[in-house]
């Protein structure tokens, strides 16, 4: 079976990004995202990319952590960015309101910057949020992207719908794999479109606590082990779910 994982943080400073790529592809992982969340790490990102095009894309944005940090001529960098080889969505953007590091109506006013910039450039958005779902979700219905992913999915069933109503894809992480948080997650995702659906790892983050032994880091050599409980989650074979999920991340990423 072969799995693209949606979503790693490879500059994470836990990781030797050389390294967890070639576990990936071990562990029949042929493709990843690197996201980014700050314009300290476009150029990294597209460095590494450079290295490895076969098997990595990456995106380019701000994440709302760092909304404060970023100037107007960040915004700028980042549509010129957004047009190299190997980019395929802006982000990781949108709003975050359980630790508000950035202040929220700059939050705001820096994701609806980054919607805009994907809206002239008919890129995807890669969406970030926490606690501020009513906000986000007025500002998608304003820009109506052609297309996004809301990255590691934790939410329930009306908010999973109203994604979908904007023809978002869902990506799901280890959350759905952890027994004492991921009940709502569970349930939602049973009402999922497959043609809707992605996996990712989020790794380091959200190691799949169905893999033993636990892992200090997540990686994307672990997305297996999602992908396992999502099977059975949904009634399917693990095959059936790697199929749809490749087919479904290239066509969100159009990448081939």
């Amino acid at each position: 079976m072969k799995w693209f994982d949606a979503g790693v943080n490879l500059l994470d400073s836990r990781f030797d990004a050389e390294a967890v790529i070639q576990r990936a592809s071990q562990a029949g992982v042929e493709r990843l995202c690197i996201i980014t969340t700050s314009p300290r790490e476009w150029e990294a990102a597209a460095d590494l990319y450079q290295r490895f095009p076969e098997q990595l894309c990456y995106t380019v944005g701000v994440h709302p952590h760092h909304a404060k940090e970023v100037s107007k001529g960040d915004l700028q960098r980042l549509e010129q960015k957004a047009t190299a080889p190997g980019v395929v969505a802006i982000g990781e953007c949108g709003l975050d309101y359980n630790r508000n590091f950035s202040p929220a109506n700059v939050q705001r006013d820096v994701f609806e910057a980054q919607l805009a910039i994907a809206s002239r450039l008919s890129l995807p958005v890669y969406l970030h949020e926490r606690d501020a779902f009513d906000d986000q979700l007025a500002l998608l219905q304003r820009y109506q992207p052609e297309a996004g992913i809301a990255h590691c999915f934790t939410g329930d069933l009306q908010q999973m719908q109203a994604y979908l109503a904007l023809g978002l894809y869902i990506g799901i992480t280890g959350w759905v794999c952890d027994p004492k948080r991921g009940d709502t997650l569970r349930e939602a995702v049973q009402q999922l479109p497959l043609e809707r659906l992605i996996l990712e790892t989020d790794a380091p983050y959200l190691f799949p606590k169905n893999l033993k032994p636990r892992n200090r880091n997540n990686e994307p050599a672990f997305i297996g082990a999602i992908a396992a409980n999502l099977a059975d989650i949904l009634g399917l074979s693990q095959a059936h779910l790697s199929a749809i999920c490749m087919q479904n991340t290239k066509q969100l990423f159009r990448v081939n």
